[in-house]
């Protein structure tokens, strides 16, 4: 063969290469590449971000957890440290670093050697649109992708999109989220250290996560110092300060996905996913791709405080319960708990004969560590507080449940909201709405009313004798027998000066919406509210007579801040009572807690404050329902079984309630920066209500007991037997 045909050959092979080539990249790139629309609309799924009203991230809804954050919003030092270590020549090539790339392919193919060799637009153009598989179809697709990012994109844009779009591990994507988790900062406030830290990672963000491997995550951050330095973005003295940082970040345990809000951000969830009526106008929405920005009433530092008071409460009196609660006395209960456990294991439901389900449920009953967990969760105190402003009825704190309860499980998030979704007697709690009522009716505080044994007959006949009278009997003030909350006298209130009709009546408009029958015994709260509607209702007081209604979510936007809801001022306010009612309330039940059932607040809290205690049957439940001149608040502790119940008189809601509620205001009211500052209340006209009696502050009376009429404390011990409120005899 002759030159001239070896030449000919060689072109034709190569034309007929290049055209197979040609067709084979025609072949893996047509349809396979995104098109403008898709690289200008990039579909990121983003985390919704729930804010607190003063500015911090609550949680998050997501699926991928990842935030938008905007480019001037990206440390400096962050997009140095990407560069140097990813891509030094990302402002000068067009999406793919031909050189670089070659030098790749050489070095795997004839050295053996793996080289990436993808530049910060290529490792982009694979997140946003391809996958990890390291196979040529996807090399080829990424290059060319790449290629279009950069035609679609600025430099600057595609710096922002990585940022947000990059895994850092823990669930985290963008920097956002992983500068919030991994450091408990905002990007901003990220030093230089921490910057090359987080670019170090995202080589390998389980096998660089410094609480795991803290060496390997060190070396690896300071070679990414050492690539800025060499690059020309640090001095060899700013290089050494850095490398000198160790890298600190709180320990996962603090980390937890909790939250210091779980069930108040669950309560935010719930509301937006049932919202049928699209009050919210989230229709169309992903709650948990579509990156909305979630704004609430919720105050971290009032949150906080509450965490911190429950805490402290529980811990000793959870003490004082497991003392006085007997197993031995309670075997048959233990018994049925444990049943209940087993049927709700894993192994019980999936067994296919009742043989099966037998002998499973016969091991459990011997195996001493499931007996004592059973045993530990039902007779964990329960709690549910929530805190309200009564002017505007935000929510500005929540407690839904006892933290010894949300640290034994994963799930505890989605545990019952004992501030929302219980509903239970509110016993004594009750009483201001039928007094309430009667003083509507014409009576004033210092009203007569006979404190001795009553009976009521009823049009069909039957009788009602609620305990809890004065045992001397003769008449008192109103405002001495809400102090002490004598039964007797909210019974005749009921029957003789209002009725149950107009009682309802009144605390409907209070804000109470749970069904309530009208009839005499509902005067010592023998109807179940929920302790968010009660707290709510209270504020009505506080607020001279006006009820507006609770609320939690102030405004929503889109990914790209555009409000798609804001709350609007409610107008839904009623006027439920006469000013000078209110007023003569919080006059009465500043005498509750000045010298009353609820005196034991004065340990905590030495400021203006008023409320009610409450204690149900057996002491199954007790609450206190209280404000102060600018806050209302709610308390209940129970148990999640009613079969379980307080031991004694302990469990009265001034003892087992009240002293969460003095805690919280102690803290809350000595946080200068917080703004609550007014101390006394101010009305007009309406004198604050005089103590009488003086009352030990750790040992305050049991509901239905003055004071006077108990010569020492063994008499208090047998009168607080004989007085299990309310009993409807």
């Amino acid at each position: 063969m002759s030159l001239r045909q070896l030449i000919t050959t060689f072109f034709v092979i190569t034309a007929c290469l290049l055209a197979a080539l040609g067709l084979i990249l025609f072949f893996i790139i047509n349809g396979n590449v995104p098109s403008f629309n898709d690289l200008e609309n990039p579909k990121q799924d983003l985390a919704t971000r729930i804010m607190s009203a003063d500015g911090d991230v609550l949680d998050y809804f997501f699926i991928e957890r990842r935030t938008q954050l905007p480019y001037d919003s990206i440390p400096p030092a962050f997009i140095e440290a990407l560069i140097a270590t990813e891509d030094r020549e990302f402002y000068s090539h067009y999406g793919v670093h031909t050189t670089r790339a070659f030098k790749a392919i050489f070095k795997n193919i004839f050295m053996g050697k793996r080289e990436g060799a993808s530049t910060i637009t290529q490792q982009l153009a694979r997140k946003l649109f391809l996958d990890q598989s390291p196979t040529l179809r996807r090399k080829i697709l990424e290059a060319f992708t790449a290629i279009k990012i950069e035609q679609t994109y600025t430099k600057r844009e595609i710096l922002e999109l990585y940022a947000n779009t990059v895994w850092f591990g823990r669930g985290a994507y963008g920097l956002q989220v992983a500068s919030q988790l991994f450091f408990g900062k905002s990007p901003t406030q990220l030093t230089t250290a921490e910057c090359a830290y987080m670019v170090a990672i995202l080589k390998n963000p389980v096998g660089y996560d410094a609480l795991n491997n803290y060496e390997r995550a060190i070396g690896r951050r300071n070679l990414v110092l050492s690539m800025m330095m060499e690059h020309g973005n640090l001095s060899a003295k700013e290089y050494t300060e850095s490398i000198e940082q160790p890298i600190t970040m709180p320990p996962k345990k603090q980390q937890s996905r909790l939250g210091i809000a779980p069930h108040f951000v669950e309560l935010v969830r719930q509301t937006l996913e049932k919202d049928e009526n699209g009050e919210f106008a989230t229709k169309g929405y992903d709650l948990y791709r579509d990156g909305l920005i979630i704004h609430t009433t919720l105050n971290t530092k009032i949150q906080r405080y509450a965490n911190a008071a429950v805490e402290e409460h529980l811990i000793g009196f959870q003490n004082q319960f497991d003392k006085s609660w007997k197993w031995a006395n309670n075997k048959e209960i233990l018994g049925s708990f444990l049943s209940a456990a087993i049927r709700g294991r894993a192994d019980y439901i999936a067994a296919e004969t009742e043989e099966e389900k037998r002998k499973i449920s016969e091991r459990y009953k011997t195996n001493k560590n499931f007996i004592d967990s059973v045993k530990r969760r039902t007779t964990l105190i329960q709690t549910g507080v929530v805190v309200l402003n009564p002017m505007t009825g935000a929510i500005v704190g929540m407690v839904g449940a006892s933290p010894q309860a949300m640290r034994m499980t994963p799930e505890a998030r989605y545990s019952l909201n004992h501030s929302v979704q219980i509903k239970r007697q509110p016993g004594s709690s009750f009483k201001p709405f039928v007094y309430a009522s009667a003083l509507e009716d014409g009576l004033s505080p210092s009203s007569l009313i006979e404190s001795g044994p009553y009976s009521y007959t009823s049009p069909s006949g039957e009788v009602w004798s609620p305990s809890g009278s004065s045992s001397e009997g003769g008449p008192i003030p109103l405002s001495s027998a809400l102090r002490f909350s004598i039964n007797s006298v909210a019974a005749r209130l009921i029957t003789e000066h209002t009725t149950p009709e107009r009682v309802v009546q009144l605390a409907r408009r209070c804000g109470i919406q749970s069904p309530l029958e009208a009839y005499p015994a509902l005067a010592l709260g023998a109807e179940e509210v929920r302790p968010l509607e009660i707290t709510s209702a209270y504020g009505t007081f506080l607020n001279q007579g006006i009820h507006v209604p609770h609320f939690f979510i102030t405004k929503i936007e889109d990914r790209m801040g555009n409000i798609i809801y804001e709350k609007k001022k409610s107008k839904k306010v009623i006027d439920a009572m006469r000013q000078k009612t209110a007023q003569s309330m919080v006059r009465m039940m500043e005498g509750v807690v000045n010298a009353g059932t609820a005196s034991s607040i004065r340990q905590f809290y030495k400021y203006a404050a008023g409320g009610k205690t409450g204690t149900t049957n057996d002491y199954a439940d007790a609450w206190f329902i209280g404000f102060t001149p600018e806050l209302v608040a709610g308390v209940w502790t129970g148990f999640d079984s009613r079969k379980v119940k307080f031991q004694g008189w302990y469990g009265q809601g001034g003892r087992a309630a009240a002293p969460i509620f003095g805690r919280l205001m102690k803290k809350i009211y000595e946080d200068q920066s917080l703004g609550f500052n007014k101390k006394t209340f101010q009305f007009s006209g309406i004198p604050a209500d005089s103590t009488g009696d003086s009352v030990n502050y750790f040992d305050p009376p049991p509901e239905g007991v003055i004071p006077s009429q108990i010569k020492d404390s063994a008499a208090i011990s047998d009168t607080a037997k004989q007085m299990r409120l309310p009993r409807l005899n």
